[in-house]
């Protein structure tokens, strides 16, 4: 079975989120499982720096958009081989692979990603001087639903999924950059590329993708509703029966408080008690005060509105009320970034903010925090409350998506039959969030109760080991079904608020 993965960000090498993390962790489980699975990303100026070495296999004419040169390399740590699409519009440019230092999307998007299909599609006919074609092309998220389109005019081409790691990101552009950007005028339609005048990428990729993948079985079923389907839930209802949703794994060893590098001291199930040093390191790293018996709850991520960090914000002065502490890590939006550190001024040494992303931090709010607080409005998978039960730290979440399907409330009968492993919050508002941490404050406090919680978590396995399968299942359901050769029928069109 041979599948080519196209993504737009692979962690080390590039990072904004989850996505990266599982285009990393997942093409590697399936490697193991025996599939030629064959990683392409854009050669963005950060991931050049950080690879050791790659060699050009071949130049790629992309007609409007000049010449790229594909590079040959290997994913650090992982066997897994690695094609780039070294484009001046990607390899000129550092810092966030979509916004510009302000959080506004590149003016180019639409070009930079349409060029990248364009270079994937060689890859997927053969045309790129590799010798070397896919079974089954891999999609992930917007940035690769031209790829998917493009394909499904060929004959020739090889079927494709993609998978929707977070409807909200669309890819809309106007009709003036669809005629810019040198593609089919048969795109524009309804079962193709056009949305409402608009055209959409993701939207693109769904119509054309013969399975959509999601990565929780609960998103699977939200995103076919008017509340989360961003839109696009008429077009996912119709195609219902090729919607399937799979849990994310983790990187079990990337992700393993026993030999976890970044941490002060290391710690398992077995040795549970060194937790408290990390606890104890972090308030000294986050200068926050030293003290045992506060509940110290950990926040890493993006700070926008679907973290529902505005109703955090909106209960903080009441939280503070309780014998509690706040580390986090994040940026985004500038008016949340604000909020915080204007509530870590007014509680110095209990609250401490650090904006930007740093690996080792966010290891180390895993490992040190007791709680791990996640009020998402929606959560196509998480992957931190899943970092978060694998190191003793029993997360808070807004029952929704995928933390609707890996946190499970703790209550006495979920204690007794070993279930319980967080806490979880049916509402999300502010005296859900006040009752989401009393909750956990009144466990907490109850150390040989709090210990179960804490073995509940870390004893359950979040690899890739069941998703890769399944996986591989829907791989080869593709390559043994013969092409689809009718256009899909026109989607029922919803309007409602995307983003690009």
């Amino acid at each position: 079975m041979r599948v080519l993965f196209a993504t737009s960000e692979i962690y080390p090498l590039m990072k904004t989120g989850g996505l990266a993390d599982v285009s990393a962790s997942l093409p590697h489980a399936l490697f193991e499982l025996g599939v030629d699975i064959r990683l392409v990303m854009p050669a963005y100026a950060d991931t050049l720096a950080r690879l050791k070495s790659w060699q050009v296999v071949s130049e790629l004419n992309l007609g409007v958009f000049g010449m790229a040169r594909l590079l040959r390399s290997q994913m650090p740590d992982s066997p897994v081989p690695l094609f780039l699409v070294e484009h001046p519009d990607f390899s000129t440019r550092v810092g966030n692979p979509y916004n510009d230092a302000t959080g506004h999307a590149w003016p180019d998007n639409a070009e930079r990603f349409t060029l990248f299909s364009r270079a994937c599609e060689m890859l997927a006919l053969n045309q790129a001087m590799l010798d070397w074609q896919p079974d089954v092309v891999h999609g992930n998220d917007w940035q690769t639903g031209i790829l998917l389109s493009l394909l499904r005019e060929n004959p020739k081409a090889p079927p494709s999924l993609i998978t929707i790691h977070n409807l909200a990101y669309q890819g809309v552009f106007d009709r003036a950059t669809f005629d810019q950007l040198g593609l089919p005028a048969s795109l524009w339609r309804p079962d193709a590329a056009e949305h409402w005048g608009e055209m959409n990428f993701l939207k693109a990729g769904l119509n054309a993708a013969r399975k959509i993948a999601t990565v929780s079985p609960s998103y699977a079923r939200e995103i076919q509703t008017p509340t989360f389907g961003a839109g696009l839930d008429g077009l996912l209802r119709m195609r219902h029966a090729d919607v399937v949703g799979m849990v994310n794994g983790i990187d079990m060893d990337e992700w393993d408080p026993a030999k976890d590098k970044y941490l002060a001291a290391a710690f398992s199930l077995a040795t549970l008690e060194n937790k408290a040093l990390n606890k104890q390191a972090l308030q000294v790293e986050m200068g926050l005060e030293l003290d045992a018996d506060a509940l110290l709850i950990g926040m890493v991520g993006r700070m926008v509105e679907q973290k529902g960090l505005d109703v955090v914000l909106a209960a903080a002065d009441q939280i503070m009320q309780r014998p509690v502490q706040l580390a986090m890590l994040g940026g985004g939006d500038q008016t949340l970034e604000m909020g915080f550190q204007a509530l870590m001024q007014r509680y110095p040494g209990r609250v401490s903010v650090r904006l930007g992303y740093n690996e080792g931090l966010a290891h180390r709010i895993e490992a040190g925090s007791d709680v791990f607080l996640m009020p998402s409005r929606f959560e196509p998978c998480g992957l931190n409350q899943l970092y978060s039960l694998r190191y003793g730290t029993p997360p808070i979440v807004h029952g929704v998506g995928g933390l609707n399907d890996t946190v499970i409330d703790t209550y006495e009968a979920t204690l007794a039959d070993g279930s319980a492993n967080g806490f979880v919050m049916r509402n999300l508002d502010v005296p859900a969030i006040l009752w989401g941490v009393s909750r956990a404050l009144e466990f907490f406090q109850q150390p040989t109760v709090w210990q179960t919680l804490q073995a509940h978590g870390m004893s359950k396995d979040f690899s890739w080991t069941a998703s890769a399968q399944q996986y591989l299942d829907l791989y080869q359901e593709l390559a043994e079904k013969p092409a689809q050769s009718a256009p899909l029928p026109t989607p029922p069109r919803s309007r409602t608020h995307r983003k690009t």
